[in-house]
């Protein structure tokens, strides 16, 4: 069986699948107000009676408290206020760092992610803060720049900050491939996209989704495949996942596959919009199942679930006369010559009334075909109306249709062998 390559893709590859950051950043560990605020408790309960907590003066863990409480209850101004009492200046490099971190938290919360990054960097500056303390912030530093949708910049800080993390899991890794694929580097995308999938045994579906549409982009349609059969098991609902299943199954020409999994969504009832009902018709003429594709059309047609046109009935017209059954292909090769905007269908009308050795009405779908024009191949309608007088045994009709044909080099030889027949038919017959 020939190849079909007229199975065009169903999908953008790029636009196939959609994923977004978060509206906040994914952080890896607690946020800083709350780790701050839990850090504050346990060094009040280590200090000895009223004294301060360790590496916090008195004055500056009360304002400190003061400020994380106004921060949870969503009151910036307060927060901002109790920070402003303390002299900057003054404080130790543990609590520059601990109080930078609570206003980065404020202006990220009021969504000024400048001053966010700015606070984040002199928490780091400040000399307070452990290596894992300082990783996170970098961490942040770099979600921010995603935030903001700046993604060269985010993708530079999450490049920086992963060649110095310590088994970091797989977040960073899938932002790192989201701001590659947003900068539409697809090729630098795809690493981290599979390393995300392979640091996690239960992906997000937006990950998967992620790393199906690098796949697509890049034709790598058999390492699509096993992807797709996880996402359907993912989400089995969502056809999406189906109807590129069996695109992608066209894709390397495994056809079979291609109509079994349209089948499969079929009787699952997601077979349900006019592309993908005319998609399934055609993989199974192409799979030689036409019969069962002229009852999927023809009730699909009953239920006015497709748009009916000129090239709906010449796909059941096709599957019928694939199936054999020349009768049921009449009605929709008449509906849909006279829908369309050339006569070639109502010259394959006419082939098949030839079929049927229904001679008269073989002349009269030819009749209409030729004079409606814009044929494809107007020598060979001209040559099936000279058979079909032919046939009739009306020689002299056919003879100006033949001379016509002959004017065409692909019917010439036929034509004028006709010509030769009639011609001596016409000699030898009684005066």
């Amino acid at each position: 069986m020939p190849h079909n390559h007229g199975f065009s893709r169903i999908f953008s590859t790029a636009a196939a699948v959609g994923f977004a950051l978060a509206a906040t950043p994914t952080f890896a560990q607690e946020s800083s107000s709350s780790r701050i605020q839990q850090q504050n408790q346990e060094n009040q309960e280590q200090g000895q009676g009223g004294s301060a907590p360790a590496g916090l003066d008195v004055a500056t863990a009360k304002a400190l408290n003061t400020a994380i409480e106004a921060l949870n209850m969503e009151k910036y101004a307060e927060a901002q206020a109790a920070i402003a009492t303390l002299s900057l200046e003054k404080l130790s490099p543990y609590e520059r760092s601990r109080v930078e971190q609570i206003l980065f938290n404020i202006s990220y919360a009021e969504e000024k992610y400048d001053e966010a990054r700015q606070h984040l960097q002199s928490s780091i500056d400040a000399g307070g803060l452990n290596e894992q303390e300082i990783s996170q912030a970098r961490y942040q530093f770099a979600q921010l720049y995603l935030q903001e949708e700046k993604w060269k910049e985010g993708a530079a800080a999450l490049e920086e900050w992963l060649m110095n993390a310590t088994e970091p899991n797989s977040a960073p890794y899938y932002l790192l491939a989201v701001a590659y694929y947003q900068m539409e580097d697809f090729a630098r995308a795809l690493p981290p996209a599979q390393k995300a999938i392979e640091l996690t045994d239960m992906p997000q579906e937006s990950w998967l989704q992620l790393l199906l549409a690098l796949y697509l982009q890049k034709e790598q349609f058999n390492d699509a495949i096993p992807l797709l059969e996880r996402l359907i098991e993912t989400a089995p609902d969502k056809k999406t996942y189906w109807m590129q299943l069996s695109s992608v199954y066209g894709q390397v020409e495994d056809y079979p596959n291609a109509l079994g999994i349209m089948w499969l969504a079929h009787e699952a009832g997601l077979v349900t919009e006019d592309a993908e009902i005319r998609r399934l018709a055609d993989l199974l003429l192409f799979n030689e199942v036409p019969y069962r594709g002229g009852q999927i059309l023809e009730d699909a047609i009953q239920k006015e679930t497709v748009t009916v046109d000129d090239k709906l009935y010449e796909k059941l017209a096709n599957c019928w006369i694939a199936a054999g059954e020349i009768d049921k292909a009449i009605e929709p090769l008449e509906k849909g010559g006279e829908l369309a905007s050339s006569g070639d269908m109502l010259v394959r009308l006419g082939q098949v009334h030839m079929e049927r050795q229904d001679w008269e009405a073989a002349q009269a779908a030819l009749e209409r075909g030729i004079d409606k024009g814009e044929l494809t191949d107007t020598g060979g309608a001209q040559l099936l109306m000279g058979i079909a007088f032919f046939n009739e045994k009306q020689l002299a009709d056919a003879r100006p249709w033949f001379a016509r044909a002959a004017k065409a080099e692909k019917h010439r030889s036929v034509a004028e062998t006709y010509l030769q027949i009639i011609d001596a038919q016409t000699a030898s017959a009684p005066a």
